[in-house]
């Protein structure tokens, strides 16, 4: 059993446990529920904004503990600051040390799109995003079936929320494509293996339709990598663990958004970057 298929196994215990102890109407009474979603595609493709989706990351079951100190509230507010398009915030408590208070503080705090980073495995965990104050939510094909990736697709939409797809190979793109989607993301890490490559992005970039905003994520250390991703046509970048190992994860922000201002300057079909 890998760590995906044991992460997914986990995440079905612990909805229908969730399911038991806060009813569906406790969620829809939520502050955030009927809040106005903003647009992680409109931010991401934004001219003027650096494409990158920055993550609040405390750990992960392939690095172990990265950062377990950060405040949501002063990171979440520097990466804005620092020239981030929108808020990826992980809200998984077994293995990346999340919560869903992680989001709500980020949401207090920030007017941009935040994604749910979560293995979203059934509706009830859409709507749990929605009260917590999420624009968009990630559904990731490694770990649904076609069919439910659509039907839970479908479902988020119908909440005014948007999706990112994750793959990481060209039979997962195909099988899972739907509709539904706004953005489609690829990781460059296998999440049954760890092994990262920033490879597999550029493979992938020319198979994803143009409809959807292609996304580049994890393994992005490197502004100059930034830019020859941007160059093979992405237009956003999931950055989180390159940010949350320094000590000042907005300072890293800062600086990374910068260098790679400075370097698609020099590029003349980025210049607008």
């Amino acid at each position: 059993m890998n760590i995906l298929d044991k992460i997914i196994a986990s995440k079905y215990r612990e909805v229908e446990e969730r399911k038991s102890l806060v009813p569906v109407k406790l969620l829809e009474s939520s502050v955030f529920f009927d809040g106005q979603v903003v647009s992680m595609k409109k931010y991401v493709t934004h001219p003027e904004k650096s494409g990158i989706i920055a993550e609040f990351k405390r750990k992960s079951p392939s690095k172990g503990v990265i950062n377990g100190s950060a405040s949501v509230e002063k990171v979440s507010i520097g990466y804005m600051q620092a020239g981030a398009s929108a808020l990826s915030v992980l809200t998984d408590k077994e293995y990346f040390g999340g919560s869903s208070e992680d989001l709500k503080i980020a949401r207090k705090f920030n007017f941009c799109p935040i994604i749910r980073k979560d293995f979203i495995v059934d509706e009830y965990q859409i709507l749990e995003a929605k009260s917590m104050g999420a624009d968009c939510i990630l559904l990731i094909a490694a770990a649904l079936e076609p069919a439910k990736l659509k039907a839970l697709a479908a479902f988020a939409k119908s909440l005014g929320l948007e999706i990112l797809m994750e793959v990481h190979d060209v039979e997962e793109l195909e099988r899972s494509l739907c509709p539904d989607l706004d953005l489609v993301g690829v990781n460059n890490r296998n999440l049954k293996t760890f092994e990262v490559s920033v490879d597999t992005s550029l493979a992938l970039v020319e198979q994803i339709p143009g409809e959807f905003v292609k996304v580049s994520e994890s393994g992005i250390s490197d502004p100059r990598t930034m830019v020859q991703l941007k160059k093979a046509g992405f237009d956003g970048f999931l950055i989180g663990e390159n940010f949350m190992k320094s000590s000042r994860p907005e300072q890293a922000a800062y600086n990374f958004i910068k260098e790679f201002k400075k370097l698609s300057a020099q590029e003349p079909e980025l210049s607008k970057a």
